[in-house]
């Protein structure tokens, strides 16, 4: 069994985090760009967006949807992602309370 210091399980999760928070980004203006085309074959599905958000894109992708306008009138995201980086705090939280 491989034992991680506490410090590289933090080093892991911030590269984790800096990759699917771009990724996010990325995917979030690609789907907002072309919802102005009226291409809808070409739209990323909503779950697709709140995939990207559980899996700790989540700050990234409320922050990119505030700047860009998108979305903001769906209450599942604008409800569901802030709840969503909530139980991400709290995992966070729980991990460096009772593992680290």
């Amino acid at each position: 069994m491989i034992n991680f210091t506490s410090q590289t399980v933090l080093v892991i999760a911030l590269i984790w985090l800096t990759v699917i928070s771009a990724i996010s980004i990325v995917v979030c203006v690609y789907d907002k760009v072309i919802s102005k085309k009226d291409r809808v074959e070409l739209r990323i599905p909503e779950k697709v967006l709140l995939i990207l958000s559980a899996l700790g894109g989540s700050l990234a992708m409320y922050i990119t949807m505030q700047i860009i306008h998108h979305k903001t009138k769906h209450k599942k995201f604008m409800i569901g992602i802030p709840v969503i980086m909530a139980v991400q705090i709290v995992l966070i939280i729980l991990y460096f309370y009772f593992v680290a």
